[in-house]
This record gives C-alpha cells, sequence and structure tokens, in this order.
C-alpha cells in the first residue's frame, strides 16, 4: 500500500472531506486530491503536519506494504529486565490467541477462553468472554506476583470480519508497543490499523479493521504496569 492509498483513508476514517483536510494543511483542495492518486507528492513540511493531524509515524505513510510486514519487527538489545519482559511478551502473544494456539482445558471463568504461556519465571495469561463482541484480560506475572496487565473490549460489526486476518496482525505485535497488532498492516482487501497513546507503565489505544472501505472490527484497550 502506498502513500497515496493510506492517506486516502486515513481522511476517509476520520471523516474529513479534501476541502476539510486542505483546510488543516494550508493547501488547496487540487493539492490534496493530488495527493490521492499519486500525481504529486507533500514536502516533508506537510508531511510532519499529516503524520501530526492523524498520529501516525512519517515512516508509516512513506513505507510501502512489503516493508510494513513482520520483516519490519524491530530488533532490541536487551539491557535491563524490563526488555526481557517485554519480549517474553510479544512472544507469549505470538504463540497463544494470535499463532492459533492452544487454549487452556479448564477456563478460569465461567465460558472464558484462556491461554497461558510460561518460560522460567515469567507467565502470562490471556482469559477473555464473549464472541462477536468480547472483553478479556491480558497479564504477566513475575515468580506469581502480578506485574503488567492490559483490559480490552470489541466488537465485529460486519460479516466481512476475518478473524484470521485479525490473528496475522496480531502475530506482528511489535516490541516496542507490545500491546495488540502494528500501526499498520495491509493483505488484499484488508486492513489493520492501530492507535496508542502512552508506554508500558500505563498506555491507552485503539486498532481497526477495514474490509475495503468498511469498518468490519474495532477494539479498545488500556493497560500498564501494576502497582501495590
Amino acid at each position: 500500500m502506498v502513500f497515496q492509498n493510506k492517506f486516502q483513508l486515513l481522511r476517509k476514517q476520520r471523516g474529513f472531506t479534501q476541502e476539510d483536510l486542505a483546510e488543516k494543511l494550508g493547501v488547496t483542495r487540487q493539492a490534496v486530491a493530488k495527493w490521492e492518486v499519486g500525481r504529486a507528492t507533500p514536502d516533508i513540511d506537510k508531511l510532519i503536519h499529516i503524520s501530526d493531524i492523524f498520529q501516525v509515524s512519517i515512516d508509516y505513510l512513506l513505507k510501502t506494504e512489503e516493508s510494513c510486514t513482520g520483516r519490519c519487527i524491530p530488533e532490541i538489545n536487551i539491557e535491563n529486565e524490563d526488555d526481557a519482559i517485554f519480549e517474553f511478551l510479544c512472544k507469549a502473544k505470538r504463540v497463544t490467541y494470535a499463532g492459533k494456539g492452544d487454549k487452556e482445558e479448564v477456563s478460569s471463568r465461567p465460558n472464558s477462553i484462556d491461554y497461558m504461556y510460561s518460560e522460567g519465571n515469567y507467565k502470562y495469561i490471556d482469559t477473555y468472554i464473549g464472541g462477536e463482541i468480547f472483553a478479556g484480560e491480558e497479564a504477566i506475572f513475575i515468580n506469581e506476583v502480578p506485574f503488567w496487565t492490559m483490559n480490552y473490549c470489541g466488537r465485529v460489526l460486519s460479516e466481512q470480519f476475518s478473524g484470521d486476518f485479525l490473528k496475522e496482525a496480531l502475530l506482528l505485535v511489535p516490541i516496542d508497543k507490545p500491546y495488540r497488532g502494528p500501526e499498520f498492516h495491509q493483505n488484499g482487501y484488508y486492513t489493520y490499523i492501530s492507535h496508542v497513546d502512552g508506554d508500558n507503565s500505563w498506555f491507552y489505544g485503539s486498532e481497526e479493521i477495514y474490509y475495503q472501505e468498511n469498518k468490519v472490527y474495532d477494539c479498545l484497550y488500556h493497560g500498564g504496569k501494576l502497582k501495590n
């Protein structure tokens, strides 16, 4: 997915007309129209302004679809305990729900679906209830002591929703923001977008899936480190 497609999708998601966006950017409507069909590209100052308006990175705006796949997951050096914990979190997410791992045979709550993954003194538990409308919680435990948690609540909006595509996006969980999926992922007609504010200590965000230009799924999430 190239710049003009992302730019147009972001505009429509926010409910802006070309005139609305042109006014915010201090350009003509014709300039916005040219950007959306690939006849011109905004200069760096306008790209910075666009990234601020839509709360996405310039990398996201300019990278192609191929560069926004799993090959983009950043590598880090484990220099402290937190780095190790959140690398473990990403691994746990990839081998449980997103990776179609085995569910726990005994649920922790009536009719809940649970996943668990352990490594050394780290334990990850994901438990959720519901289906087309759902809610759940993920948590990390260190030596059985709760350390970090995330609550999420979402809904399916259309029969065009694909659970496999959601899992595909969640497999790309970035280690610098180890909450849901990446900022952007696209495959065929499906597009996944996630926005988050904050850091591992305290954060909140949302994710959406679009089939072509129709939103078929959304989810809110928030959480952070626990403190007694």
